[in-house]
């Protein structure tokens, strides 16, 4: 992947004329139970900073008063079950989901099934990381088009068995890997790690590599994969289709890393993309 190509695509997204909000688009991060929201609340906040124009956060009953005293400028709607993520899907305005960081495996599953079974028209693009990965088991058949898997190695290995039963080696890459699992699911999938690789069902593919003098060993963290997962659900949201979001977002991740440095936490990815982005010009 050409750093210097993905700073291109951000500056001409940067650049879109000013408009209303729901013009930047509108995701929706759905969180899991009290005590569990913070993983929700970093792909939110994420998803903001990349500048989705809204961003709303679907928690269940028992969880909004930790979330509202935890947000400012995201929006928070209840979301108990499949009947109201179906109900909330119904604004045509939504059109990106972030769903799995912290949901627990049951309440991802229920809600999954919503935008994979439940007929909503039209699809969002689905961001599908972390619980949500392990609530889709081996994939088998083709997903909703629009959607974007970003397991990391063990996730891989849960949703496509036989194709990490392989390994990785030559003839036979990461590469290989990622191609493959794109063309079953019918998706775009980002394989995680410090050589990331991002593949269309089509058989484009792009490696980000964080090594060398873009090597971030501290971005091995709690939390780091959901705010993936948010800019990820941001992009998209802002136009992007999921390959290239998914790329922009491998890289602006790294960036932002490098320009926190070692001593890095989580919560400060999304606070260091301002300055990633003003670097770009």
């Amino acid at each position: 992947m050409s750093p210097d190509l993905t700073a291109d695509r951000l500056r001409a997204l940067l650049a879109k004329p000013q408009g209303h909000k729901y013009d930047h688009g509108h995701a929706l991060v759905l969180t899991g139970g009290m005590g569990r929201t913070g993983a929700a609340r970093l792909a939110a906040r994420a998803a903001l900073r990349i500048g989705a124009g809204l961003v709303t956060l679907g928690a269940p009953g028992a969880a909004m008063l930790e979330c509202a005293a935890q947000i400012t400028a995201l929006m928070l709607r209840r979301v108990e079950g499949a009947a109201d993520l179906a109900a909330l899907l119904e604004d045509p305005r939504i059109n990106a989901l972030c769903l799995g960081p912290g949901m627990g495996v049951e309440r991802a599953a229920a809600l999954i099934a919503v935008v994979r079974d439940g007929g909503v028209r039209p699809h969002p693009t689905v961001v599908v990381d972390a619980d949500g990965l392990t609530a889709l088991g081996p994939v088998g058949a083709p997903l909703p088009p629009g959607w974007v898997l970003t397991p990391h190695g063990g996730e891989f290995a849960r949703l496509f068995p036989d194709l990490a039963a392989r390994g990785a080696g030559p003839g036979w890459s990461k590469v290989d890997q990622a191609r493959a699992a794109a063309a079953r699911a019918g998706c775009v999938v980002l394989l995680k790690g410090p050589d990331t690789v991002i593949a269309a069902p089509d058989g484009r593919a792009a490696v980000h590599a964080a090594m060398g003098a873009r090597a971030v060993p501290w971005l091995a963290t709690a939390g780091a994969g959901d705010v993936l997962a948010g800019l990820i659900a941001g992009l998209c949201a802002r136009g992007l289709g999921g390959f290239e979001a998914a790329q922009a977002a491998a890289w602006l991740h790294v960036e932002a890393a490098r320009a926190a440095g070692p001593g890095l936490i989580a919560e400060d990815l999304p606070e260091a993309l301002p300055g990633v982005l003003r670097a770009l010009g």
